[in-house]
């Protein structure tokens, strides 16, 4: 993050009982980000959203907006926005009428709110169903409604909870293209929570892992993909290989290796993206044989599950050709990578 930090938390604590749902968990997140929360479900990052909105309040620490403490403030006064995973419509109101909901409770004048709701209708894609009501749409169409209303009235921050679980995958991609689109027109800070890598990834500026309550890494994607602070958050994000480094040697199972930054091998881990591998052919960098034990196929591509002499799984992504169909379980190969492309974890 650059800039002056917009919201602030610091050092949050939240405790129910003996149970820590988020311990010591501290950010700053800057003006007209889309920060991400990843994490398994139970990690806390669904807490720290309500914290942030003031649906829930800290059992210690501090929440603070452009510099001010806001830790105590209740959430109709903090004016964020904020979308449910469930959408929360009024099944009684029609499109328009739930789009103008909130405007109403801030008693704008009458026209403000019908040009208002008619440029949110406009943005979102809802021309045609402003008199339709929650239950003749589709769930992608309930969903825009309850973008729009969110929106409707301006906030400073959009949070999001989950909003795209229940909807199918295309219309979940078609969904998050929408929500690119709108954060990138209106520069709302958005703060969104999910469960989906590919999502985090595809939508944020910077995600902030979480785990058990504590935040694990947080950063722009490429930097956390391409450089897990740790093993829970390189497993977690994508597919990952992890192989043991013997501890004399500097090898894997023997077999001799290059190390990124031709380091000195004194045991551990070595780990590579599957995309970063490949079969070896000849003297094709540092390779090290396996045996194949699966061929998943998966149209254009096939996953290959490997094992090493060590026996430890890993996983590979060939393109099909007329040569893989050839590969049967059991096959003796060598996979190959290069040393800049491996971490130490």
């Amino acid at each position: 993050m650059t800039g002056t930090a917009q919201i602030e938390a610091c050092s949050i604590d939240r405790k129910f009982g003996t149970f820590s749902a988020l311990s010591g968990v501290s950010l700053s997140l800057g003006e007209g980000e889309f920060l991400s929360l990843l994490g398994p479900s139970g990690s806390g990052k669904s807490t720290f959203l309500s914290i942030i909105g003031g649906y829930d309040a800290p059992t210690s620490g501090k929440l603070l907006f452009e510099g001010r403490d806001i830790t105590a403030t209740p959430a109709k006064e903090r004016g964020f926005g904020m979308v449910f995973q469930g959408y929360a419509l009024f099944p009684h109101l029609t499109v328009a009428e739930n789009i103008a909901f909130p405007l109403k409770v801030q008693k704008r004048p009458r026209a403000a709110i019908r040009d208002r709701v008619a440029e949110m209708v406009e943005m979102t894609g809802l021309s045609g169903h402003e008199k339709k009501k929650p239950a003749a749409l589709s769930g992608g169409q309930q969903q825009r409604v309850a973008l729009a209303r969110a929106l409707a009235y301006e906030p400073r921050v959009l949070l999001l909870d989950e909003p795209f679980s229940a909807l199918d995958r295309n219309l979940r991609t078609q969904m998050q293209e929408e929500l690119r689109r709108l954060h990138r027109d209106l520069g709302t800070t958005f703060v969104f929570v999910t469960h989906d890598q590919e999502e985090a990834l595809a939508l944020s500026s910077r995600i902030a892992i979480f785990n058990h309550g504590q935040l694990q890494q947080i950063g722009r994607p490429e930097e956390i993909y391409e450089a897990p602070a740790n093993r829970f958050t390189a497993e977690f994000l994508g597919d990952i290989n992890i192989l043991t480094l013997d501890s004399a040697g500097g090898g894997i199972c023997g077999t001799p290796i290059v190390l990124p930054g031709n380091a000195v091998p004194t045991g551990g881990h070595l780990a590579m993206r599957p995309e970063h591998m490949r079969l070896a052919a000849g003297s094709d960098g540092n390779q090290l044989p396996v045996r194949l034990r699966d061929r998943v196929y998966l149209g254009p591509k096939s996953r290959l599950m490997l094992e090493t002499r060590g026996g430890e799984e890993l996983m590979l992504y060939v393109e099909n050709d007329a040569l893989l169909p050839q590969l049967a379980a059991g096959s003796e190969l060598h996979v190959a990578w290069d040393a800049r492309h491996s971490f130490f974890l």
